[in-house]
């Protein structure tokens, strides 16, 4: 079918933006349940401890305590918190509730109440009693001889090596790396640290468990992934899944760390024991300490390169902190090295390795970028040392190495998510444009051609690029039905999670595109395990791509059962007529009749039936998103303060479906990495306590921190893709960190390897 562009490609109402605007859509904790008890959790004030006794009698008897759970009174059941497609690659190294503590805030007990009052009084009058073991804050530590082992339980599995505080690692050469930093001419070498860092999603997880009129377990839970939480929570409390409903309701921001499986099982695990609704919701501190957090990680990359700028060989090695639980730790590793390497596919000898190392800090897990983010800083600051030791330009030497349509790259095949990937040969990239129209938007050349400067301000430009994907091959799978209503108008039920992105309305205007009709004529209904499909979730860049195709495929099986139901009424072949306008109209006569028309028809009138049909689609490739970055920054070299003057993007995402929602999705993605690169990092105390766990002292950007900021979509078409479509959500979040330090490298000669560039860093590395 030509795409015709009336609905796909143009900036229509989102279905639910005028409720959003009105304050009406109801959110997670949005539903009063009368009798509803208060979930509240004890947590470890020690980062690595043995419980030796947990006493509950004089918590049990403050009034309106319901229950008090903890290891000594449930089921003992070895399960991970991420939620990803089976296999899940994540070790089984959590349990609802353990002997064991592993970092300050890790569960230790769990009380329902009437009232939260009730709660916080249970919490403070249980007793345990803790035998405090050693811990380790940092891989190295937890690497070296005679480290203690941080889970030294038998029933655990899927641990890489667990004496040895090793989560997950890979191997992966291609062709022989010593041979080719021998054949180099020239060889340069950069090692670029990320600390903890927040996602910062301004509803804090929470959940509701009650029970419907048959007895069933409904979670009303903030997640991106609930047929993964339905299948987890079945595991962990032993109920048949067909005893459980997931719903997710309006989201209030996730980034990846809804991705996870936290406070559903707890929830669910206290209503059933106290038979009555059960309300949880974590405050600030504890979504900083007790949720997730991006993997902490030091990446190091070696570049070898011919005289002429093109690369033969890259090493990268990564130590990631996977913190007290292995969740996505072989996954987020794996994409350190798939997302990054295939982008510089010139070079014939590569060699990824690294390890995701346990410590006694918190859990790090899903992060938009995802492994990514980490590896990219790396390399785009080892690549601008390239350029600077060639003596060419950091965009010519990108023009030089970058993958190109039609070509691959044996990372592919080589590192999937936790196992081997899959053979993939890009259809689709336009990274060379995006550079120019970037570089041309900065002022590029005549910028890099002459520093500023103004009293103690020092002024520069800076640049990467970066890739990502869409959605994770052989492993994502979403489904998708659409039923036609008497009167011409349109549902759509689709597994797919609404996270503020937007998707409802990008699978709408799918869905609206093939079946003729505004975007106002589709009903979108999502989220929902007892009526919708099956969809994994909103993680991988997944949704446009996967979980659209989904939504495509069904909507070309509704759009052939309408045509065959018009052509009885104008007795004509299917093939004669098409579809427009909300009308079937005959090529060959001009007559018509309206999609009203053939509703009633098929409802109503002769051959009754309802135009209804579902598809699923699993991706066999994943096509990457490019994206070009330049920003200009300000260095004030007596105070060691880094401003962020003007950043422009420019992004290849195939065609936007809907270009204000994919440019914002950009917009923010940037203005995150900019947090990253500048203010965020998690601080920990000598005994694992963090320390500044508020948006007080952990600072994100706010409005008056963003620079002037410009985003450009260029044009391309993903064959594979949705109405050529792929991903948007996170290839922006990726740039911002190596851009913004290579930029203070060109103002002040300095390279800053380790985020973020506050004062007192930028200041050391002046006078160093």
């Amino acid at each position: 079918m030509a795409l015709e562009g009336k609905v796909v490609g143009r900036n229509v109402r989102k279905v639910d933006g005028l409720a959003l605007a009105c304050g009406r859509p109801k959110f997670t904790l949005d539903l009063d349940l009368p009798g509803a008890l208060v979930g509240k959790i004890l947590r470890s004030p020690y980062a690595h401890a043995r419980i030796l006794r947990i006493d509950t009698s004089r918590a049990e008897a403050v009034p309106g305590v319901a229950c008090i759970l903890h290891h000594g009174n449930v089921d003992r059941v070895p399960y991970t918190t991420a939620g990803q497609g089976w296999p899940e690659p994540s070790p089984y190294d959590n349990f609802l509730f353990d002997r064991k503590v592993r970092f300050v805030g890790d569960r230790v007990a769990a009380v329902a109440a009437e009232t939260e009052e009730a709660a916080r009084e249970a919490l403070r009058l249980i007793e345990v009693d803790y035998e405090v073991l050693p811990a380790v804050l940092s891989p190295e530590e937890a690497l070296a001889a005679g480290a203690p082992a941080i889970h030294d339980e038998d029933d655990a599995e899927g641990i890489y090596d667990a004496q040895h505080n090793i989560a997950a690692a890979v191997d992966i050469p291609v062709g022989d790396i010593e041979r080719g930093f021998a054949e180099s001419d020239v060889i340069v070498e950069a090692s670029c640290e990320i600390p903890y860092s927040q996602h910062v999603a301004l509803e804090p997880h929470c959940v509701i468990a009650y029970f419907d009129e048959d007895g069933r377990l409904v979670l009303r839970t903030s997640t991106q992934v609930p047929f993964h939480v339905r299948r987890i929570v079945a595991r962990v409390v032993g109920l048949p899944m067909e005893k459980i409903r997931v719903v997710k309701p309006r989201i209030g921001g996730g980034f990846g760390s809804k991705q996870e499986v936290i406070l559903e099982p707890v929830a669910a695990a206290l209503a059933l024991r106290a038979g009555r609704p059960v309300v949880m919701a974590l405050d600030r501190a504890e979504v900083f300490t007790a949720t997730r957090t991006r993997h902490p990680m030091r990446v190091r990359v070696k570049l070898g390169a011919k005289k002429d700028g093109t690369l033969h060989a890259i090493e990268m090695e990564a130590l990631s902190n996977t913190g007290a639980y292995g969740a996505h730790s072989l996954t987020v590793l794996s994409n350190t090295g798939s997302k990054t390497l295939p982008l510089y596919n010139k070079a014939p000898h590569l060699w990824f390795h690294g390890k995701a190392v346990y410590t006694n800090l918190p859990v790090a897990g899903a992060y938009r970028g995802y492994g990514a983010t980490q590896g990219y800083f790396a390399l785009e600051v080892a690549m601008d040392m390239l350029a600077e030791r060639l003596g060419m330009d950091p965009i010519e030497l990108r023009l030089v190495n970058h993958i190109r349509a039609g070509e691959t790259s044996p990372i592919f095949e080589k590192i999937g998510e936790g196992r081997e990937g899959k053979p993939q040969t890009v259809k689709s990239c336009a990274l060379e444009e995006c550079l120019r129209v970037g570089a041309e938007k900065i002022g590029w050349r005549e910028k890099r051609a002459r520093r500023r400067r103004e009293g103690s301000w020092a002024y520069g430009v800076g640049m990467s690029v970066s890739m990502q994907g869409s959605g994770i091959t052989g492993i994502d799978m979403a489904a998708a039905t659409i039923m036609m209503n008497e009167n011409g108008s349109f549902r759509l039920l689709v597994g797919a999670t609404d996270i503020g992105t937007g998707s409802d309305t990008v699978l709408a205007q799918i869905a609206a595109e093939v079946l003729g009709v505004p975007v106002e004529r589709i009903s979108v209904y999502s989220s929902d395990t007892d009526f919708t499909p099956f969809d994994t979730g909103a993680y991988a860049s997944s949704t446009t791509y996967v979980s659209g195709m989904a939504v495509l495929r069904a909507a070309r099986k509704v759009r052939e059962a309408i045509l065959e139901v018009a052509a009885g009424m104008l007795a004509e072949p299917p093939e004669d007529l098409e579809l427009a306008e909300e009308r079937v109209t005959s090529k060959k006569t001009g007559k018509s009749v309206t999609l009203s028309e053939v509703g009633h028809r098929a409802t109503y009138v002769v051959d009754q039936r309802h135009i209804i049909a579902s598809a699923s689609f699993v991706p066999e490739e994943s096509p990457p998103p490019f994206a070009a970055f330049f920003c200009e920054v300000a260095v004030d070299t007596e105070t060691g303060v880094v401003r962020v003057e003007r950043f422009v993007a420019a992004a290849d995402c195939g065609v936007a479906i809907h270009p204000k929602l994919a440019a914002g999705q950009l917009e923010g993605a940037i203005v995150q990495g900019i947090g990253h690169a500048l203010s965020e990092e998690l601080l920990f105390s000598e005994k694992g306590r963090c320390t500044n766990a508020n948006l007080f002292d952990y600072r994100i950007p706010s409005a008056l921190d963003v620079p002037a900021l410009e985003v450009v979509l260029v044009d391309s078409e993903e064959p594979s893709g949705p109405l050529g479509a792929k991903s948007i959500a996170e290839v922006g979040i990726n740039g911002p960190l190596p851009a913004i330090s290579n930029a203070i490298y060109h103002a002040v000669g300095v390279r800053l390897t380790r985020a973020p560039f506050t004062p007192a860093r930028v200041l050391a590395a002046l006078r160093g």
